[in-house]
């Protein structure tokens, strides 16, 4: 069950970040998980100590790889498998000041894509 490594694919979907197998493999063809800082192959073994960092839904978690497993296992093992060192997200009062666009109100024109891009501070030169 527990061996010196194991294919990142395959750790992601035993503790549980990916649902299936398939879902891992494709985060990693896609560029969304990175193993020591290096983009990740679905078949690169990892070993405990290796920084995994894998991005889901716009953001990042950090992981560290205490155990190499490749079954799913119980959440209880699953805790003792990996170390969690993901940031808190931000206070609901510091992303209530951020604007947003109206939902449904579609793809912004070139002028209001120009403001915006303003007041991001991404003047064009």
């Amino acid at each position: 069950m527990t061996d010196a490594s194991a294919r990142v694919d395959a750790w992601l979907w035993a503790v549980r970040i990916y649902k299936t197998r398939s879902a891992a493999t494709t985060a990693c063809r896609a560029g969304h998980v990175r193993v020591n800082g290096e983009r990740a192959k679905a078949a690169q073994p990892v070993r405990p100590g290796d920084e995994v960092r894998v991005r889901i839904g716009g953001f990042d978690r950090m992981l560290v790889v205490r155990k190499t497993i490749t079954k799913r296992v119980g959440a209880a093992l699953v805790a003792e498998s990996v170390d969690d060192q993901t940031p808190p997200p931000p206070p609901r009062e510091l992303t209530a000041f951020l604007p947003r666009r109206d939902r449904g109100a579609g793809r912004p024109t070139k002028r209001e894509r120009r403001d915006i891009d303003k007041l991001r501070g991404r003047e064009e030169e």
